[in-house]
């Protein structure tokens, strides 16, 4: 039986689309846990119920790449994310650099499991369980790991939100430059980039809605949740167009190339 891919292709889209989706997690998270007053735990509770519920269909149930489903579990693992980091810094009192060290070690032992079984760790495509159960463990500590790590930033080193924002904002740049100027490998820099990629989502959604005695713009996390919420939408349904499109493109083109290989024979 043939295998199809199961996961979203790396493009620009992809990427704008990880920061939407990093932004949405910080607010919906703090909108569970503080603005619904429901606490870190309850928070937490609800927030990893559903998305095992999503991962559970998006790994066991479907077969093939489903745009909806693969976002709603980013959305889900950065949002679950949200509820780890603070619940290990406020509710178990690890701070925010013993919660980053226990989540990269984690995040390590899973890359080591991965490719001790397949020797690599290529993140497109991936067409088999077991592999894309690995890969969604990497997202879910590389998640929780950037949103302690953002925290980090503006708790620990006293940076502020927006100043926090723009420093992971200068380091994915330095990638961005390192994937287009040099020979680093690709894996290693995309993981990277997914890593980096949730301390700004982190930063900036706090930038969004925190007060502004803290340094933030005070805006509703209700609101800026469905604001960022509209916007993966929409990029979701244009995105999916693109890639309608160009397959639809390729196909086409297939025949062409088949019928011009037998005129040259």
């Amino acid at each position: 039986m043939r295998q199809h891919n199961k996961v979203a292709e790396v493009n620009l889209y992809f990427w704008i689309m990880k920061i939407l989706a990093t932004t949405l997690g910080e607010t919906a998270g703090d909108y569970l846990s503080m603005s619904l007053g429901l606490g870190y735990y309850t928070s937490f509770a609800i927030t990893f119920s559903i998305l095992a519920i999503i991962l559970w269909l998006q790994i066991s149930i479907l077969r093939q790449y489903h745009p909806a489903v693969y976002w709603a579990a980013i959305v889900g693992t950065t949002t679950a994310g949200t509820e780890v980091s603070d619940l290990m810094d406020r509710s178990f009192g690890l701070g925010y650099a013993k919660g980053s060290f226990i989540l990269v070690t984690g995040l390590l032992v899973t890359f080591g499991i991965w490719y001790f079984r397949e020797r690599n760790l290529n993140y497109y495509p991936i067409v088999r369980q077991d592999i894309e159960l690995m890969y969604w463990l990497c997202i879910i500590f590389s998640n929780s790991l950037g949103t302690a790590f953002g925290d980090y930033l503006t708790t620990n080193l006293g940076l502020s939100y927006l100043s926090g924002a723009m420093l992971t904002a200068a380091i994915i740049g330095v990638i961005m430059a390192l994937h287009y100027f040099t020979q680093v490998n690709d894996i290693v820099l995309f993981w990277l980039a997914f890593i980096l990629t949730r301390p700004f989502g982190a930063t900036f959604g706090d930038f969004l809605t925190k007060p502004l005695t803290q340094g933030g713009l005070s805006l509703s996390r209700s609101i800026a949740s469905l604001v960022t919420l509209g916007l993966l939408g929409i990029l979701l349904i244009v995105s999916t167009r693109y890639r309608r499109r160009k397959h639809s493109q390729r196909d086409f083109s297939q025949p062409q190339a088949l019928e011009e290989h037998e005129d040259q024979e």
